[in-house]
């Protein structure tokens, strides 16, 4: 089982709060954290605010032809190229820096469990460094509303987490609405960011199999780990969220 801190909250994948009381990893620890959380908040504000305008877009020229339903205009609008070509190099630098994660439990200065980090961070860098890179498959990624609905679901995710571990660090304790949305939030963005990311991988299947036949099939590996894996970090969050809840009731 995952151990608590010495708050007494239990510990969650990628918990970022120090194995053991000390000034500078605290300091670190808030500094890293403090500086994710804002580095994924202006990906959730331009994918939001980019999303949103293509959407609307989109919407006002479909009903000028009498059409202006909106799941059409939803789903054109999600599968601008805008939301792509203004955040691939953003993310893929933003998510790069979570590497230090597996560092951080690797080395035991996090009580994160280094199993279930290592796969988070690194189903993450096969979206960013090889699916949605621009060196690799973007001719599958660039027009998908899969990539729109992935940056949401990461975004929305992050923001809520590494906030969460800025207040826990800070000392000033975590506010009540910030440790429902950190157990409860995952349950609808979890699964939309999981399928997310399988729905990419599958695109660019084809386009891989014409690179190298053996391209293909790793892929297909891939999706096949994603199943157990997926269910890995679903369940482990699932038993945290149970044990905040026994805790809840007891406070």
């Amino acid at each position: 089982m995952p151990s608590k801190s010495t708050t007494g909250q239990a510990a969650a994948p990628n918990d970022q709060r120090p194995a053991q009381q000390s000034g500078a990893k605290n300091a670190y620890l808030l500094t890293y954290n403090a500086v994710s959380a804002v580095l994924w908040a202006g990906v959730l504000y331009q994918t939001a605010t980019i999303g949103v305008n293509e959407v609307l877009n989109v919407h006002k020229a479909v009903a000028f032809f009498g059409n202006g339903d909106w799941p059409t205009a939803i789903q054109r609008g999600l599968s601008s190229a805008k939301v792509y070509d203004n955040l691939e190099y953003y993310t893929r630098t933003v998510q790069s820096l979570a590497g230090l994660e597996v560092l951080h439990s690797l080395v035991g200065i996090v009580r994160a469990p280094f199993l279930t980090t290592l796969m988070q961070v690194a189903s993450r860098f096969l979206l960013v460094h090889l699916i949605a890179s621009p060196y690799a498959f973007p001719f599958s990624t660039r027009h998908s509303p899969a990539y729109t609905t992935m940056l949401l679901a990461w975004s929305v995710t992050e923001v809520i987490r590494y906030s969460y571990f800025v207040f826990s660090l800070a000392g000033t304790g975590v506010p009540k609405l910030w440790t429902w949305l950190r157990y409860n939030t995952f349950l609808v963005l979890y699964p939309l960011g999981i399928s997310s990311e399988c729905w990419l991988v599958y695109q660019a299947i084809p386009l891989a199999s014409q690179r190298n036949e053996l391209f293909g099939y790793a892929l297909w590996a891939i999706l096949a780990i994603y199943v157990p894996g997926s269910y890995i970090l679903f369940s482990h969050m699932l038993a945290q969220r149970r044990k905040i809840a026994r805790q809840s009731r007891k406070a």
